[in-house]
Order: C-alpha cells, then structure tokens, then sequence
C-alpha cells in the first residue's frame, strides 16, 4: 500500500487491522458524506435504533490518529456485531478484502470544499495537531484564516486529496463489493438510496420499521441527535450542529470566481476520466 500520513491520520495503522467477512467500510474525500452513510448503515444494522453505541465511536475513522490505535483494534475485535468503519484514504492506501463491502461516496467538489473550509474553521486543536506533524516530519493540516479564495487554490494544489482519492476508487468501480453513492441522490431520494445500500449489504429491514430508521437519517435528525453520533463539542465548536452544518449544494456559486471555477474543472479534466466527473458533478439519478 502507498503511505499517506498527515497531521490527522496514518495509514500504517491498518497493519494491525483483523478483518471479518462481513465488515463495511465507508470510502470517501472529506465532507461528502461519510458520517451520513455511517449513520445509514448503522440504522439498516439496527432499524429499532437500538445503536451499540454513538456511530462516531463504533463506527471509528482507522486512520486518524484521535483515538490511540492501541484503544482501536481491540475495541473492534470486541465488537460482536457487524462492524461498520471508515476512510478518507485513496483506495492505493488501503487493503482489499474480497468478503468485505466497500461503499464509495462522492460529491461536486465544490460543495464538499464549502462544507470543509466550515469544518476546519470550526475545529479545535488543528495548532497542536500541527506541530506534532512538524515534529513527525509529515504533512499539517492547511488551517483556514478566512481568504477562501487562496484556501480553494491550496486544496486544488493537493494532488493526493479529493480528486486522487475519487479516482483511485473509480479504476475500482466494476468490483462486485464496492457500491458508488452520490450525496445528491441521498438529498434527492433518501428511501431509494437507503434501499440500495441495504440491498449491496444485504440487509433486510423490516417493513414496519423502514420509515423509521429513514427519518433517523434525515440530516435535520442528525443535527439533533447528538446522542445517535457521540460528542463532539470537543473537536468543533458548536458541537453536533457545527459539524453537521448546512447540509446544501450551490453555495460556492455565489462565492467562487468564472476563473476558479474553471480552475477546478480544470484540475478535474486532468485527474478524472469524462464519466467519473458527470458522476461526480450531478450523481447517479439525474445523469
């Protein structure tokens, strides 16, 4: 696997990794998604919501390096149901399981660079963050001081982030265990998109609960769940409701300039295969 290792995360943490059959993983660039789909399979898991525990806990990011990875492993391999983890890691950077199931979540990369210059504006610590990775000699994590304009020029400069990371699980697309989802599909159809997850897992909810378990992942119930998604005032001001902020697409229309944003589809020209972008840019049901 290619090393990534940032202020955040470290992906030689999955050298300790013991898999299962049966284990899910949620794939994505930052802020397009994954806590969302987290909470969707948490609830096709369990449709009485009767959680093991809050999704942020149970459900933890392998890579980053928030919760030790001598707390981690352990935790997972006492876990005796069916295990649901995530990743902000290029497919190349992360090992294969052919039992296991691998759920890909994309979005404009517009609309996820709106929601994560809110998400680093709102986190604390990124300074201490910063200098262990000065100390580690690995990257930091780019801070926002409020030019979001020269903030968008340095995340399209990162050639090992959002439009590397799409790509890498595109070449994987024909896989028969991993499953695209689109943020605007969820926006647009939850029940349909629920559906299609649970049937890639094969889970099988019963009918008297399925609305229920859909609305607990509407975005408005995620908001004021915090006891479904864990505490989170510590890492972000604002807690659950900075961290699960808007929830909109479009807002960088009003923001970014006709030359940035042909600098974006620039850069996705040259990183992307013509189907991966017209995915990536409207999702599945409206292409």
């Amino acid at each position: 696997m290619r090393e990534y290792r940032t202020a955040i995360m470290d992906n030689g943490r999955w050298a300790e990794f013991k898999p299962r059959p049966d284990d899910i993983f949620v794939c994505t660039p930052a802020k397009c998604g994954t806590t969302w789909t987290q909470t969707i399979v948490a609830n096709l898991l369990w449709p009485e919501g009767d959680l093991p525990g809050p999704i942020m806990m149970f459900s933890p990011w392998i890579e980053a390096k928030f919760m030790p990875a001598e707390v981690m492993h352990p935790m997972l391999e006492a876990q005796t149901h069916r295990r649901v983890m995530k990743t902000h890691t290029a497919a190349d950077g992360i090992p294969f399981f052919e039992d296991a199931k691998y759920i890909v979540v994309g979005r404009d990369g517009r609309d996820a660079f709106m929601s994560f210059t809110n998400h680093v504006e709102r986190m604390k610590g990124i300074e201490d963050l910063n200098a262990r990775a000065r100390e580690d000699g690995v990257l930091e994590l780019q801070a926002y001081d409020g030019d979001l304009h020269a903030f968008f020029e340095r995340r399209l400069a990162d050639e090992d982030h959002f439009f590397h990371i799409i790509a890498s699980y595109w070449e994987r697309r024909q896989r028969p265990n991993l499953l695209f989802v689109h943020y605007n599909d969820l926006k647009q159809d939850l029940s349909a998109e629920m559906h299609r997850i649970a049937d890639f897992l094969g889970i099988e909810v019963p009918t008297s609960r399925w609305d229920e378990a859909v609305d607990r992942c509407t975005f408005e119930s995620m908001r004021e769940n915090k006891e479904m998604l864990g505490p989170l005032d510590a890492m972000f001001e604002g807690g659950t409701r900075g961290f699960i902020f808007k929830g909109t697409n479009g807002r960088w229309r009003d923001v970014l300039s006709t030359e940035e944003i042909a600098h974006y589809q620039s850069r996705s020209r040259e990183l992307l295969p013509p189907e991966a972008i017209a995915w990536l840019e409207h999702g599945r049901m409206k292409r």
